[in-house]
């Protein structure tokens, strides 16, 4: 690995979440579950959105590239955690360690624009509904999904050129399930205190200010609703709920991670399994469940391939 910087560790070694063969078990169907209904459930999505001419608004636009986003979060992990459930020595090579924490922060940064735009869709909607498919365009949906890939990249590029030339010469036991910044900082042969400053900074602020920013707006929409009717704001608590409820189980974990000094308990690799298996799995749950347009357009969409098949 000299070539790529001054490095002699070639590969990381990724402890997992635990050593019992008990539990191996329980996390190895726990996962696959979970997984399958991350590909089934965001696939179903994506599909319904593109085939159902229904969906084709800016809410189901952002909607799909949501599932998008989910499919790619989940995938840069999850896959590779249950293939390690049954093996004894987890290895992982040192460009693919990289690649994973590049991957693992275009998407959680470009979700995390998107989730804004998303909220911004909800704002123009219930608080400009006259205005609203004049502001919210097919060019400025397009426009809010590529800055949010654009964002992503950026983000990850940002802090990925520090990681990247850092020398590791030592230890090369990763004690959590993936690879990302805070574990694998702690393994170079120098001091990083000035570079997890930086991943702090870049991550933390990111984290805090989108979710205080997201949370701000629920509540201004909330706030506008009850003055507009007379205090009622069923309607719109519902419609709300879906984003605040994925908007809480995203941010935590970042924020547990990044906003203070990198922790050196195991609790905060614990708290990714809700990143990148729980809320892209419930994603496509609470979306459809909660909304009679998605169901009644599953329902249109189940019947034309029942009446493909030939089955009556």
């Amino acid at each position: 690995m000299k070539g790529a910087n001054d490095s002699v560790v070639s590969e990381f070694v990724l402890i997992g979440l635990s050593n019992s063969w008990e539990m191996h078990l329980f996390l190895f169907w726990f996962f696959s579950a979970f997984y399958m209904g991350i590909i089934l459930g965001n696939l179903l999505i994506l599909f319904t959105v593109i085939i159902d001419s229904h969906l084709h608004s800016p809410m189901y636009f952002l909607l799909a590239n949501l599932s998008l986003f989910d499919l790619g979060l989940s995938s840069t992990t999850v896959p590779k955690m249950i293939s390690d459930l049954f093996t004894d020595c987890n290895i992982i090579s040192f460009p693919k360690c990289m690649m994973q924490i590049f991957f693992i922060h275009v998407m959680g940064g470009a979700e995390m624009v998107l989730l804004i735009a998303m909220a911004y869709d909800r704002y123009t909607a219930i608080c400009k509904p006259l205005h609203y498919l004049t502001i919210m365009s097919p060019k400025m949906c397009v426009s809010l999904v590529v800055a949010a890939w654009i964002v992503g990249i950026i983000h990850a590029i940002f802090q990925f050129v520090f990681v990247i030339n850092l020398p590791f010469c030592g230890p090369n036991k990763v004690d959590s399930f993936y690879c990302d910044f805070p574990r694998v900082m702690k393994l170079a042969c120098v001091d990083t205190y000035k570079l997890e400053f930086v991943i702090i900074t870049n991550s933390g602020f990111i984290s805090m200010a989108t979710f205080f920013s997201l949370i701000i707006s629920y509540i201004f929409i909330l706030i506008t609703v009850w003055k507009r009717s007379s205090g009622n704001l069923s309607k719109a608590f519902v419609t709300l709920s879906a984003h605040i409820t994925v908007v809480i189980l995203f941010f935590l974990p970042c924020i547990f991670l990044y906003v203070w000094p990198f922790p050196t308990t195991s609790l905060d690799k614990h708290l990714f399994i809700v990143d990148f298996a729980i809320t892209p799995v419930l994603n496509p749950a609470i979306y459809t469940l909660k909304n009679k347009d998605m169901r009644e357009a599953m329902r249109r969409l189940g019947k034309r391939i029942v009446g493909s098949s030939g089955i009556s």
